[in-house]
């Protein structure tokens, strides 16, 4: 089974319980921005003060114009380069692109793990010591802070639309690309370093949010394990949202391009179904 969803008592708290080697791995957070100067300071104070002394945060910023590229460096300057960097990019194009550029990093300077995570609050920061902790614990090369297994739960901002639309999405993109990920489209993974490798992140096709499906399939046809771990998804309080019409038209048409790609190579879904 390449998939591994049931939730495992053993496996629970591990954030209160993380073994001081592990709390040494090597792990790099990989934050995306584009006028974020509201939500930054408090997500990077929150990461430092996490007792992981192996966590280093790389903020990688699109040139946003409210100066969020500028707050990172004043942070990366206070808290020094083995702890948070800034990777400035000259054009906006694209979350995905911006992850990809962001992991490629990290993963040259010698991260054993990679944490995506979104800048707008919405994903627990607290959470990563877990997921790390599980990653280790199990040997997976991703682990899913998800929202739709037992015990996620989402915002009480959301509303039905929002909630069944989200709902939709990863049953859509699940069933075209036949795997058992409950929340394909989150964006709160942690990778193993040689999992991306494997994945090839220059070769990655999605420039927006269909990047997360993309890795996950990518992942999953490799043969590595994917586990899901449940959080809370917090709404953003502080900015706007990213989402526009040609990102929502790219996700529509990802999970075809992806399967008919895999088909053309002979492979198709085979395997990918846990």
């Amino acid at each position: 089974m390449t998939v591994n969803l049931p939730q495992n008592d053993v496996l629970e708290g591990l954030a209160a319980r993380l073994p001081e080697e592990w709390a040494a791995t090597p792990l790099t957070v990989v934050m995306p921005t584009y006028n974020e100067a509201g939500n930054l300071p408090g997500m990077a104070e929150a990461l430092m003060a996490l007792p992981l002394p192996g966590l280093r945060l790389l903020v990688v910023d699109d040139s946003s114009p409210d100066g969020t590229g500028q707050i990172a460096e004043r942070f990366a300057e206070r808290y020094g380069s083995a702890r948070m960097s800034v990777l400035h990019r000259t054009e906006k194009d694209g979350l995905g692109r911006a992850y990809a550029a962001g992991m490629a990093r990290a993963v040259a300077e010698g991260a054993h793990y990679v944490l995506q995570m979104d800048a707008d609050g919405s994903h627990p920061v607290e959470k990563a010591a877990e997921l790390l902790g599980v990653a280790l614990a199990t040997d997976a090369g991703v682990v899913i802070g998800s929202r739709y297994v037992q015990g996620g739960t989402l915002s009480d901002a959301w509303g039905a639309h929002r909630r069944l639309l989200s709902r939709w999405a990863n049953a859509y993109a699940g069933t075209i690309l036949g795997t058992r990920v409950r929340d394909i489209t989150g964006g709160f993974n942690l990778w193993r370093a040689d999992a991306l490798r494997a994945i090839d992140l220059a070769s990655v096709d999605s420039a927006g949010y269909s990047f997360q499906v993309e890795m996950k399939y990518r992942a999953l046809r490799r043969g590595f394990g994917v586990m899901e771990v449940p959080i809370h998804f917090e709404d953003r309080t502080v900015g706007e949202s990213k989402m526009n019409l040609m990102v929502q038209l790219e996700s529509v048409v990802m999970p075809w391009k992806l399967r008919l790609d895999a088909r053309a190579r002979g492979r198709g879904g085979a395997g990918v179904r846990g």
